[in-house]
């Protein structure tokens, strides 16, 4: 037996001491790192919902301005009840035909001015946001941007760029999209048109052929997002119906 615990005790030399404090170490560290990883996922996650909460706000304030009213106040400051909603319709004609310029910016809580210009829904994914006019890395954390094209709902090649998330939120589903889906696009003069989804593939992204205006005369959607771990680029393109 003491052959035994001697054989051991040499066995167990400075070096290995040595080592196994070293091991301790880096697996305390291993275990800090995880977890701060883990935090930092989740507080990333958090933030980009916060964020993304705004572009609700937004629909929410537009659908806000775009509800029908019968009381109308006109120049002269005369209270005018309309009766007849299709004879209010004729003498507001012209002003609904083109965007509100009321209901195109929101000001959020902190002060930023966002300005949209459509409103992009999509039941098959169940989202709906509202299109900010411009697109930038803080914008896209808002909400879906403009990324290039005519007016909303005009001839041409309307593109639409948003962030690819994990929780669904943005076009974090958009993959899921078939041919043969709808999508509805409602400008700010709440003129509404439905889209189905032709073709869907992936570019690199320095490929930018998807953002072609040359439509025939069509009216045309392009949903466009990240994939394979932001390396590639997917393309969802769509068609008036």
């Amino acid at each position: 037996m003491n052959q035994i615990l001697a054989t051991e005790k040499l066995y167990v030399t400075p070096e290995l001491k040595r080592k196994r404090v070293i091991y301790k170490i880096e697996f305390c560290l291993s275990v800090f790192l995880i977890c701060l990883l883990f935090s930092y996922y989740i507080y990333a996650e958090y933030d980009r919902s916060k964020t993304a909460e705004v572009s609700q706000e937004i629909l929410a304030q537009l659908e806000y301005n775009r509800e029908d009213t019968t009381v109308k106040k006109a120049d002269n400051d005369v209270i005018v009840v309309i009766l007849n909603k299709e004879e209010e319709e004729q003498h507001t004609s012209e002003r609904n035909t083109r965007p509100n310029i009321d209901t195109a910016t929101y000001t959020s809580k902190d002060g930023v001015k966002y300005t949209t210009e459509a409103v992009l829904k999509i039941p098959k994914i169940g989202i709906e946001y509202p299109v900010l006019s411009e697109t930038s890395p803080d914008l896209l954390y808002v909400s879906i941007n403009k990324y290039w094209g005519p007016q909303p709902n005009e001839v041409g090649n309307y593109c639409i760029v948003g962030h690819y998330y994990e929780s669904g939120i943005m076009f974090g589903k958009l993959h899921k999209l078939k041919n043969g889906d709808i999508a509805e696009l409602t400008d700010l003069s709440g003129r509404k048109i439905k889209y189905k989804v032709y073709d869907k593939y992936v570019v690199e992204p320095t490929d930018t052929s998807c953002t072609s205006q040359i439509t025939n005369g069509k009216k045309e959607l392009t949903l466009i997002t990240c994939t394979n771990y932001g390396k590639q680029r997917l393309v969802v393109k769509l068609r008036e119906i």
